[in-house]
């Protein structure tokens, strides 16, 4: 059952109970991310993340750690583009002594600068270690070329310089000009009740009064593009970008099945067409990005550097397919199938509703149930597949990089995926 309630300084508490739980999981979460920060500031709202762990003026780093640890629970957080969440999950017997492990961490951390500056270095190699994974640094690179000039496309953990320069004042400045009580939310689902977990935490998170008028965000720009990245690696990692859906876009259920189509499943095409049948790469998959204005469908691939323009012809056919020809009603129902199945399996764990109960919040204000997304799923046919497709896809509106030991020039990615 959900239940939401409105404290007093704009707070959002949303609630769900789950009754056959045995365990509650709760998230603070604040409609903050990468992409409302400042220049200087790349970074800033991931290294707060980090640093709210750290030590409050009730408990030190390892009191939080052993206070857990006593229950059999365990605390985290996340930042994205859009968002960062400070999360636990305990007992259901339990729930007081999380509410006020969480509200601490978030109302009284200390933001010690010996800590900082330890932090830091910390932080500092989590920058070089995707730096050194090539899989996951041809999307950092990638995203900052195809969303140029807006902070949607920089890193969430920012720049080595820039995090090396953050202190304390700075990170007290943020939370005080961005955490403000409209854009927080408390989000719970397990075994609870809605009341008795209002009542535990409305005292401390009412005490927050920033009312500072935040800065709209700026919808990016899309650019396409054709690039190559040398670099002496063993594959050569390949990404290639078109504008996508937001989440609130009522086309956003066309576009994820399609996704699944196309390549987040082992049945994909590109899956099959590429690893399955020709075996030119190990890995080959299609994702969606969707943030609060925008999208990107995308397709990455690891392959070796003499299968390049074999795989991009593969890939550019299997686009110029899906943009000619209907999809089948079967394949259709399979990928409707998919999603469905995956939803409801995740929706048997609490960390799952419980962010599913934020973000529902966040971008439509008020609870969607499981049944209604169903519908939604099997509504969508093969025209609308086809028709929302045509609209975002055309070869001279892709983005593509390639990034490794290539030695084909920064036009040949895209002259192969104008082919056809």
């Amino acid at each position: 059952m959900y239940q939401k309630t409105v404290l007093r300084n704009g707070i959002r508490v949303v609630t769900e109970k789950i009754p056959f739980a045995h365990s509650v999981s709760t998230g603070i979460w604040v409609n903050a991310g990468s992409r409302d920060e400042d220049p200087l500031e790349r970074g800033i709202t991931h290294f707060i993340e980090h640093m709210l762990f750290k030590g409050t003026k009730r408990r030190s780093a390892l009191d939080i750690a052993k206070e857990f640890d006593s229950v059999g629970g365990f605390a985290n957080a996340f930042t994205s583009k859009e968002h960062v969440c400070f999360h636990a999950k305990v007992l259901a017997a339990h729930l007081s002594l999380l509410t006020d492990l969480l509200s601490d961490l978030f109302l009284q951390s200390v933001f010690d600068p010996t800590e900082i500056e330890r932090e830091q270095s910390v932080i500092v190699q989590e920058i070089r270690m995707v730096e050194d994974t090539p899989d996951e640094f041809i999307h950092v690179l990638f995203q900052e070329d195809f969303w140029k000039q807006n902070p949607l496309g920089l890193p969430i953990y920012g720049t080595v310089e820039t995090v090396e320069k953050m202190g304390r004042m700075e990170m007290l400045d943020f939370i005080t000009n961005r955490f403000n009580p409209g854009r927080i939310l408390v989000s719970a689902a397990g075994n609870l009740d809605h009341q008795n977990f209002v009542d535990l935490i409305a005292p401390s998170m009412e005490t927050l009064n920033h009312s500072i008028q935040l800065p709209e965000r700026l919808a990016p720009d899309y650019h396409f593009f054709s690039k190559v990245v040398k670099k002496d690696l063993e594959q050569v990692h390949l990404v290639i970008g078109m504008r996508g859906t937001s989440q609130t876009d009522e086309t956003r259920f066309a576009s994820h099945l399609l996704n699944v189509i196309l390549g987040s499943s082992m049945s994909s095409r590109l899956f099959q067409e590429i690893r399955e049948k020709r075996g030119l790469a190990y890995s080959v998959y299609s994702f969606c990005h969707s943030h609060e204005d925008s999208g990107m469908l995308g397709i990455y691939a690891g392959i070796s550097p003499e299968n390049i323009e074999q795989v991009l012809q593969l890939i550019n056919e299997q686009l110029s397919t899906l943009a000619q020809k209907p999809i089948s009603e079967a394949e259709l129902n399979s990928a409707k199938e998919y999603i469905k199945g995956n939803m409801y399996i995740n929706a048997e764990n609490n960390d799952y509703r419980m962010n599913r109960l934020a973000k529902n919040e966040f971008l439509f204000g008020r609870h969607i149930p499981f049944e209604e997304v169903e519908k939604k799923i099997n509504m969508v046919s093969p025209e609308d597949i086809q028709e929302w497709f045509c609209g975002i896809y055309s070869p001279d509106k892709m983005a593509a990089m390639l990034y490794g030991p290539v030695e084909m020039e920064s036009e040949a990615p895209e002259n192969i995926l104008r082919q056809g």
